[in-house]
């Protein structure tokens, strides 16, 4: 008889839950690092939030002096309200809280604490009711970038006084008005009004706005059915071949090309050889079209492929042709997918800087552009522009932008996971 040597049972045992054991101490292990990258990432997000809503938050809301102004008709003529003294109006109505600040130099400090954009705003009031003139109203008017600084806490008052721009008397003038209370703080609303400005106090994101509206319109009209269309030739209609290969290695080579060549391949082209306006939305758009392309084609390529082959094949057996196949059946489907890449396609369009600044858009405009045609900046190049300026009342409108185009953003690549969620089909 053969004898058959046998491992004991206990020794089995053993080996066997040592072996669990070990990989529950992984997957352990594995759940911990995933744990920890998660919150790590957590974090730096809450830090980055928390950094730009601790200095932003100051260029929402803004600083006002309110005063009864007389509308002096020896000072301003309603035939002529542009050659109307209005600023001298609001020294006198200023002048008042300070009976004793003579000459000069003292007013022209007095009048330093209202900003250079108060005159417009009287101006503009009178325009709009002429009636006015010969009365007296009550006007509220921003302060300077100085006085503004002053009101938020941004102005160290133990300081020396030859380390800061205001003087122990322009810090009693300011303390003054508030006792009187003539000090306001309404919400900054100029900062979504306004265009452009080269205060601080008058600047605003308008321009960047509508500048990034055009460019986005423009971009969604040519990338989107272009895309789409790229797309339903690649995947349903192109013969399978070297070319139909090559076409599909370069597709998705484009959509990892650095948004930097793009905007030198418009600097050359549109700007260079066709001789399109610089700063315009319009080349500016295009240039965001070629970036987003690639990624609504490779978007809509995965959605279509989602479709399950049944439906192909139901269609084209009840006598559907290959178009009626394509357009009536599996496009509509696939359609959650196709616009929740697109969306996401121009989200990422919306945060680019670089391609933007090869072709102007980052020029100084003090106007909202009315057609795609005129010369305009976009949100993401006004955050250059204020991040690279010297005023300090910029630093707070820079914080304050980049979370409105991080708004911007965020909604959009909601949106996006809404329409999945609400109109994808689970197969």
């Amino acid at each position: 008889m053969t004898d058959i040597s046998t491992t004991p049972s206990s020794s089995i045992g053993s080996a066997g839950s040592a072996l669990m054991k070990k990989r529950n101490r992984h997957q352990t292990v594995l759940q911990g690092l995933g744990l920890a990258a998660i919150s790590f990432a957590a974090l730096m997000l809450f830090i980055l939030i928390s950094s730009l809503v601790s200095t932003g938050y100051k260029a929402f809301y803004q600083t006002h002096i309110q005063l009864e102004v007389f509308i002096d008709p020896e000072q301003i003529s309603a035939d002529n309200l542009q050659r109307g003294n209005f600023d001298d109006v609001l020294l006198d109505s200023l002048k008042a809280y300070f009976p004793d600040v003579e000459g000069r130099a003292d007013l022209r400090k007095l009048e330093s604490i209202l900003s250079n954009g108060a005159q417009f705003t009287l101006r503009d009031r009178v325009q709009a009711d002429p009636s006015l003139i010969g009365e007296t109203v009550t006007v509220n008017v921003p302060t300077s970038d100085d006085y503004d600084q002053l009101a938020k806490g941004m102005v160290d008052r133990d300081s020396p006084a030859d380390q800061r721009k205001l003087s122990d008397r322009q810090i009693g003038w300011f303390d003054t008005l508030e006792k009187a209370g003539a000090v306001t703080q309404p919400i900054n609303w100029a900062l979504l009004t306004n265009a452009d400005s080269r205060f601080p106090e008058l600047a605003g994101l308008k321009g960047a706005l509508v500048g990034s509206f055009w460019a986005l319109l423009v971009c969604f009209l040519i990338s989107f059915p272009l895309g789409i269309g790229s797309a339903i030739y690649l995947e349903e209609f192109a013969p399978k071949n070297k070319w139909s290969d090559i076409i599909e290695v370069n597709i998705n080579n484009l959509a990892a090309v650095p948004s930097i060549v793009f905007g030198l391949l418009a600097l050359a082209v549109f700007l260079g050889w066709f001789g399109m306006p610089r700063s315009a939305p319009l080349v500016g758009g295009m240039t965001l079209a070629l970036m987003t392309m690639p990624t609504i084609i490779i978007a809509t390529r995965a959605a279509l492929k989602a479709v399950p082959p049944s439906i192909r094949e139901a269609a084209l057996g009840v006598g559907a042709s290959k178009h009626q196949v394509v357009f009536g059946h599996v496009l509509p489907l696939a359609m959650p997918g196709v616009l929740t890449g697109t969306i996401i396609g121009l989200a990422q369009a919306l945060g680019e800087t670089a391609p933007l600044l090869l072709i102007g858009m980052n020029a100084f405009i003090t106007s909202a552009p009315d057609t795609p045609l005129d010369s305009a900046t976009a949100l993401p190049t006004q955050i250059f522009i204020w991040a690279d300026s010297p005023e300090r009342g910029f630093v707070s409108r820079t914080s304050a932008a980049i979370l409105v185009l991080l708004t911007f953003l965020v909604t959009m690549n909601a949106v996006a996971i809404y329409l999945r969620s609400k109109f994808e089909r689970k197969w």
